[in-house]
């Protein structure tokens, strides 16, 4: 397994900028939106405080990612964190992913539903062997929406993640369940589990060879053709822990099994995806 180690400052255009700045900035987009149109009576339930003040939290986290869906090398990037803190992540606003974050603003006897926005990584060329010749795929923003029922400490819940902006690169939709264990009175330990259903534009975006790319490929690969379906099966966990009275560890880990025409497809190294993250956060409360 390769890594590739990648700098936040660097000043080429690179995959970690790609990743950290519509992170960021839909991170800071949903901080400031929330937060300006709270009003001190429900500040408290949209990021803790006691209604007076919000409790957020700021600090950096390090992720180890596959470098596209079904590469065997991996690449280290860097990403800030600026957010609602801490928490049990039931809040008016949850972060699920880079292309998953949350608004709750339905929420009624254990249903909830919303929207989301996220950002989806690119694919280069330059990324293996076999792509080149192949082109890139922009990465863009992703808008959506969500909705879950809360059985008890079991919550299932379906997703819709489409890309908006850059290529025209389809869409996926999530099928999952979540549940949150306590492990000891100071640490919370939140897992998932489910499937990833993507459409003909996402599948053939990065998974399939179009005549033109089989002819332009350095590797010779093969036209194929890669059809909506299920892509994937995937199971994570992660945590928050705890290590003084504002600092904490975030820890999470997730691995995605490729299935049906995703796995098939001439790109991919391998089927196995993992992603790791390590985290440190400051917790600090903001007057209104």
């Amino acid at each position: 397994m390769t890594i590739t180690r990648h700098s936040a400052t660097s000043t080429t255009r690179s995959r970690a900028l790609d990743i950290i700045g519509p992170w960021g900035l839909l991170t800071v987009v949903a901080v400031t939106v929330a937060g300006a149109t709270a009003t001190p009576a429900v500040a408290g339930s949209l990021f803790g405080g006691d209604g007076s003040s919000v409790e957020l939290q700021a600090g950096g986290v390090a992720i180890v990612k596959p470098k596209y869906e079904g590469s065997n090398e991996y690449e280290v990037v860097g990403a800030p964190i600026v957010g609602p803190a801490g928490g049990t992540g039931t809040g008016f606003v949850q972060f699920k992913g880079i292309d998953d974050l949350r608004f709750r603003l339905l929420d009624n006897s254990g249903f909830e539903a919303g929207p989301l926005v996220g950002y989806r990584f690119d694919r280069d060329e330059d990324d293996a062997d076999r792509l080149r010749g192949l082109g890139d795929v922009d990465g863009g923003l992703v808008v959506g929406g969500y909705a879950a029922y809360n059985f008890g400490p079991i919550k299932p819940y379906v997703s819709y993640h489409h890309q908006v902006t850059g290529d025209d690169a389809g869409a996926v939709a999530r099928l999952g369940v979540e549940t949150k264990v306590p492990v000891m009175p100071w640490l919370l330990v939140t897992a998932i589990g489910g499937v990833t259903w993507a459409n003909d534009d996402y599948m053939q975006s990065f998974f399939g060879v179009t005549a033109a790319q089989s002819a332009a490929s350095a590797a010779g690969l093969a036209r194929y053709d890669a059809e909506a379906g299920v892509k994937d099966v995937f199971f994570g966990v992660s945590t928050d822990v705890p290590i003084a009275e504002r600092w904490s560890l975030k820890l999470g880990g997730k691995y995605t099994h490729l299935l049906g025409d995703a796995a098939d497809s001439p790109i991919v190294e391998t089927e196995s995806q993992w992603q790791g993250t390590l985290g440190l956060t400051y917790r600090f409360s903001v007057g209104r």
